[in-house]
């Protein structure tokens, strides 16, 4: 199978600009293909990993992936999916990000020996001069075209500043440049950024004459149409600072059954007959299927010992089943814990006298931050969904103290399902 038949097959094609021209290359020959991102937090999140998972296929592959940080164009903000201006970072903020993202992606991708590029659009885009860039790059640009593009149209309800027009010409010079310096002849990117790619692709055949490429990826929602990554506790990130390898794991093992396996096919690498097998399975076999796509997400992007870990402190915590070695004899999740380890949990310690003293149940899980608030927490105990070291807390204002702690000196709180926190009793 050529990249683009994996690409294809596991569902991160949307739109193409010259389907037959794209299968044929990337076919026949070693290519050079870029994504873009935006350097406007210190971190990526899981909605980048389309994109990254995207790259590494090329890599995996035989290609030529770019990375391109956008340290040059994020001075200006991408309007594309925006109903109003981001805003304007300075240009520390930014450069301090794009480094750390450039360290993040290289946890995905081989950098050495220029198996992967990864490149920051600063170096050229703060060089240019204005009145040379209108005159040589503006002049092939109409406005009524630009208008017309999605990421511009949906602005003008709300409004589009000038410095954001200039955007779309920005990467589109971004496409010249890559074609021009680097060989670089397909951008691929997400479906909100069609109208930059077309322009790029545009941009390029009338200073280069030459053809070039666009694919984009769909823009994914999950099966309750909820943004990819959004949680009550806010963004998944993929830095394990903002997002321990624990949560990171929660995340995917509370996966809606309707998207186990376009996730499985999307963000792991275990083979397309096995993903297929997933649309049979039920209940607990299910449950198996979440642990798998659980783990494997998270040895990506944590590494293996990570993935353990968390599978480990899952299994503690939740009483997961072992993974039946018939359903995915692809994957390397272990088969069953040695012992019990919830060292991946996240854990609080405490002061004797905090014990001693004692506190309301309502009180402590707002403490520990497993609610955003006190009537939260009433509400959740309220309606039966905290747990302390397994029973149920029965009145929000149960006093909880060192009658409570386990053998082990511990307190277990769980919020339903999925939120886990251990309190432990300094010696």
């Amino acid at each position: 199978m050529s990249v683009y038949d994996t690409l294809s097959e596991r569902g991160f094609i949307e739109q193409i600009t010259d389907e037959a021209s794209i299968k044929e290359l990337l076919k026949n020959h070693i290519v050079t293909c870029y994504i873009g991102f935006d350097p406007t937090a210190a971190s990526l999140h899981i909605g980048s990993l389309v994109p990254i998972m995207a790259l590494v296929h090329l890599q995996r592959q035989g290609h030529r992936p770019i990375a391109l940080v956008g340290g040059g164009t994020a001075l200006i903000g991408d309007p594309s999916g925006k109903t109003e201006m981001r805003r304007i970072l300075t240009r520390k903020e930014i450069d301090a990000n794009a480094e750390a993202i450039k360290n993040q992606l290289a946890t995905y991708m081989d950098f050495k020996d220029n198996g992967a590029l990864l490149l920051n659009n600063a170096d050229w885009i703060t060089e240019l001069n204005y009145v040379e860039f209108l005159r040589d790059i503006g002049r092939h640009f109409s406005v009524n075209r630009m208008l017309a593009a999605e990421s511009y149209r949906m602005r003008l309800e709300t409004g589009l500043n000038f410095i954001e027009f200039n955007y779309m010409l920005l990467q589109a010079y971004d496409f010249y440049y890559l074609n021009k310096h680097y060989g670089c002849v397909v951008q691929m990117g997400g479906n909100d950024q069609w109208g930059n790619i077309v322009a790029g692709i545009d941009l390029t055949r009338r200073l280069e004459e030459k053809r070039v490429f666009g694919i984009t990826f769909p823009l994914l929602t999950t099966a309750q149409g909820h943004k990819m990554g959004k949680t009550e506790k806010g963004t998944v990130w993929l830095d394990s600072s903002l997002t321990s390898p624990y949560d990171y794991f929660q995340y995917w093992i509370n996966t809606d059954d309707a998207d186990i396996e376009r996730f499985l096919a999307l963000f792991t690498f275990l083979p397309m007959e096995e993903i297929r097998e997933t649309g049979k399975l039920k209940d607990t076999e299910l449950n198996m299927a979440k642990s798998v796509l659980a783990f494997e997400a998270t040895k990506i992007t944590h590494g293996e010992k990570s993935a353990i870990a968390a599978w480990k402190a899952s299994s503690g915590a939740f009483h997961l089943r072992p993974v039946d070695a018939k359903l995915f004899p692809s994957s390397t999740i272990p088969r069953m814990p040695d012992s019990e380890d919830l060292s991946a949990i996240t854990t609080i310690m405490k002061a004797r006298t905090d014990f001693e003293k004692g506190i309301a149940a309502f009180e402590l899980f707002e403490e520990v931050k497993l609610c955003a608030s006190r009537g939260e927490a009433r509400r959740l105990i309220s309606q039966g969904g905290a747990y302390i070291n397994g029973e149920k807390v029965q009145k929000y204002d149960d006093i909880v103290d060192i009658s409570r702690l386990d053998d082990n000196g511990e307190l277990r709180l769980r919020k339903g399902k999925k939120n886990y926190i251990i309190i432990k009793m300094n010696k």
